[in-house]
């Protein structure tokens, strides 16, 4: 029996006025996989996690989530789907526990099903010491982590996880870092991220997306072994406009 496609994208195109921010940008991902996207800053990463989460609709092309298309059927994607985007918006004035309690009952949970989500993401995330404290008194680290923890709620089969490692310390990255592992083992991860210390440590596979298309879909031993380094790779698929 083949594996299930939960991730996949179908010429995406999006285009901003006469700017082509993302090209034809084609691949799936199959159930279970961990996948590293890999890119210098303005590539054309968040856009396109943009335009596979629903958040943002593509010029051309499709986007699915288990199957689904996330422009003609939204709601039924997002109940497969965790999204984290780059510094998501928190309501810095509630607690952990309570926009957990908020997003679980948006999300249509209740009752014990809620309490245990609650309790179950409040331990892998390691909220327990601040679930009560108001989020804007928190760390950046701490509400990296309560994002997180909004975006496994509802136990959902598929992740993607935008920059989720961006201006923490070394220590929350290695937090981080032991998360997305863990979360791999049951779920299917994209992971975008411009730091090369982040790909090997989490990922089976590198997309690598530059000036808005992808160059590059392999392992990260054989993106390295194309110049020697991950870090001379990066420069060699970067040095050039494509």
């Amino acid at each position: 029996m083949s594996t299930p496609v939960m991730i996949e994208a179908d010429g995406l195109c999006k285009q901003f006025g006469s700017f082509l921010a993302v090209r034809d940008v084609t691949f799936s991902i199959p159930k279970g996989q961990v996948v590293a996207f890999l890119g210098p800053n303005g590539a054309g990463k968040s856009t396109t996690m943009k335009l596979l989460t629903g958040f943002m609709a593509p010029t051309r092309g499709e986007a699915r989530i288990a199957g689904i298309d996330v422009q003609s059927d939204r709601i039924a994607a997002a109940e497969r789907l965790g999204y984290l985007p780059e510094n998501g918006p928190l309501y810095t004035d509630m607690t952990p526990l309570g926009l957990l309690q908020f997003f679980g009952s948006a999300r249509g949970l209740s009752g014990a099903r809620l309490r245990d989500r609650l309790d179950a993401v409040v331990e892998q995330c390691s909220l327990g010491s601040v679930a009560h404290k108001p989020i804007g008194k928190l760390s950046k680290g701490y509400r990296q982590r309560v994002s997180m923890a909004q975006a496994i709620l509802h136990d959902p089969e598929v992740l993607i996880l935008d920059e989720p490692t961006s201006g923490l310390d070394p220590n929350q990255i290695r937090g981080v870092r032991a998360l997305i592992r863990e979360l791999g083992q049951t779920k299917t991860v994209l992971v975008s991220t411009h730091i090369l210390q982040e790909v090997e440590p989490i990922s089976g596979r590198v997309l690598f997306i530059h000036d808005g298309k992808i160059v590059f879909d392999g392992a990260p031993a054989e993106l390295a072994k194309q110049a020697g380094t991950l870090e001379d790779a990066f420069y060699k698929l970067t040095a050039q406009p494509v």
